[in-house]
């Protein structure tokens, strides 16, 4: 299974997905001109990477800022993992967010509270 490697744009998030050691990275700005658009290789990735997770998985998001439909987009891959999680296998999310970032902080409590994954909040400077 390849791995994702993606740098950031101005609109798009670096994406780092890393099948081997059950590693996966989202950082950035997410505004992209079509959100489905970006996210369906990375469910798509996500989906063939359920067949045969690693013992772990952790995801690392670290957003600046993301729009209505990337935000839809990024409860589908919790979703996705979600269900990995559901099926046996360890999974945690970190959601780092800026210690001023109130509206980070928010979005990242409203995905705890609906996907039922170890979701850590992570206040950086």
């Amino acid at each position: 299974m390849k791995n994702i490697n993606k740098g950031g744009t101005a609109k798009t998030p670096e994406v780092f997905f890393d099948a081997q050691k059950g590693f996966l990275k989202i950082k950035g700005r997410s505004i992209p001109e079509n959100s489905i658009e970006f996210y369906k290789p990375l469910i798509d990735w996500l989906d063939e990477y359920a067949n045969q997770p690693q013992t772990n998985t952790t995801i690392n998001i670290q957003l600046e800022y993301f729009n209505t439909s990337s935000s839809k987009c990024i409860l589908d891959i919790f979703k996705k993992l979600e269900r990995i999680h559901t099926d046996g296998t360890s999974v945690s999310i970190s959601w780092y967010y800026e210690a001023d970032d109130e509206a980070m902080l928010e979005a990242g409590e409203d995905y705890e509270s609906l996907i039922d994954i170890p979701f850590k909040l992570v206040e950086i400077d």
